[in-house]
């Protein structure tokens, strides 16, 4: 018993160290309030953010087909509505997976710019996956371009020297308020002291002075066609057309009182675009810009409404632009009675004879097969024709489209000034 206690004692001290360290761990586990069953919880591990998964849309394919996907998860139907289809308003419906995921493929297509928009049970909109977008008056969509000879001038390549385009303020004594346009100078205008002839161009009924350098591309195709050494380095002057207005809609407040809602207003407004661009905006131009002067320094273009604010300004001031473009657009006839019609004919016989002797250099015009206003063109052409006017004619396949104005600007633009 003796040995027995000896040997006892022996192993408690011995191992006394770990005792003391087992009942002080133990002391403190109960004074926390935890029990040998209770043990501290581990915090619960924070959730990790997950991006959701990137949609492509749309995806142009090797072989020029694309895919246009959209997630609504919700939505009954989702249909594309896009500029390579035919027919007012025609749309393609998209497949839904059982994720929500809806999808539709089209084409080949044809080397261009193609607008797009999604019909979302019955609700158009743009593509949320699709960072190009453009605006047409109060009209968004978004688009894509499919690469090509025929659509090469519309990108915005990183290897040639680009221009500027500047939002620049002016006062119209015409109108009596101040105005937005946009001016396009090329790649050394900054830091040079070279003059430049200038060309006008002019936008159609719905848009405005964003018009041109959105949906028509005009400083891409600028800066392209320059750098090929196809036009010569120009400045180009692009308005608002709409004489009821500062600047575009999504910027500039709309001015106060004026409206084009009633027939007292539009008669209000009449002419005075037409006119302010030649009291106001030329000399504006001449006077703040390195700009050559005179007729054969000059272009003037337009399309649709723009067309026909060409011809006005054009027929009234014959000796001012010596080129000259009119794209959609041809001879309109508003006048009801028949001594009205009979005086107008008057009036324009006057001023092409005078149009005719001022020494323009070129008139160009042109016009889609499926163009809504071709039967215009065609009587503008026979007025011309039976005139002995010169001009030179360009009709492509199409209709009263964007598509086709971009083709009329480059092929215009290389003509100017040479």
């Amino acid at each position: 018993m003796f040995n027995l206690h000896l040997n006892q004692k022996s192993l408690i001290m011995k191992r006394l160290p770990e005792l003391l360290i087992v009942t002080f761990v133990t002391f403190l586990l109960t004074i926390s309030g935890l029990s040998g069953q209770e043990r501290p919880v581990a915090p619960a591990a924070r959730p990790q953010m997950r991006m959701p998964a990137r949609i492509v849309s749309p995806e142009i394919l090797p072989d020029n087909k694309v895919t246009f996907r959209l997630y609504a998860r919700n939505a009954t139907t989702v249909a594309v509505s896009g500029e390579w289809q035919s027919g007012f308003g025609a749309t393609e419906a998209m497949v839904k997976n059982d994720t929500g995921l809806f999808t539709l493929t089209v084409g080949p297509l044809k080397p261009e710019l193609y607008g797009y928009s999604f019909i979302v049970d019955g609700v158009s909109t743009i593509d949320p996956n699709n960072v190009q977008v453009r605006r047409d008056g109060n009209r968004y969509q978004s688009f894509f371009i499919i690469p090509g000879p025929e659509s090469d001038l519309y990108f915005h390549k990183h290897n040639v020297p680009h221009g500027m385009v500047s939002k620049v303020w002016y006062h119209s004594s015409v109108l009596g308020i101040d105005r937005r346009m946009y001016v396009y100078t090329p790649a050394g205008y900054e830091s040079g002291k070279e003059k430049y002839p200038v060309f006008y161009l002019l936008h159609g009924a719905g848009g405005d002075e964003d018009a041109w350098t959105n949906m028509g591309r005009a400083a891409q195709i600028m800066d392209n066609l320059i750098a090929q050494g196809k036009a010569k380095p120009i400045i180009v002057v692009m308005t608002n057309g709409n004489a009821n207005q500062a600047g575009a809609q999504n910027e500039v407040p709309p001015v106060p009182s004026q409206d084009m809602q009633s027939i007292e207003a539009y008669q209000r407004f009449a002419g005075k675009f037409e006119e302010h661009l030649v009291k106001d905006v030329v000399p504006y131009i001449e006077k703040n810009y390195r700009v050559l002067t005179g007729k054969n320094n000059r272009a003037i273009a337009g399309l649709s409404m723009g067309g026909a604010h060409t011809q006005t300004i054009t027929f009234d001031n014959p000796d001012m632009f010596g080129y000259i473009g009119v794209f959609s657009m041809g001879l309109m006839n508003l006048r009801q009675r028949e001594q009205d019609v009979a005086q107008l004919e008057k009036e324009r016989l006057a001023k092409l004879e005078a149009l005719k002797k001022s020494g323009y250099k070129l008139y160009w015009i042109g016009c889609g097969k499926d163009d809504f206003l071709y039967q215009s063109v065609v009587n503008l052409r026979n007025f011309y024709d039976k005139n002995n006017f010169e001009y030179v004619y360009r009709e492509t396949p199409g209709g009263h489209t964007w598509a086709n104005w971009r083709i009329y600007l480059s092929e215009f633009a290389p003509l100017l000034f040479k």
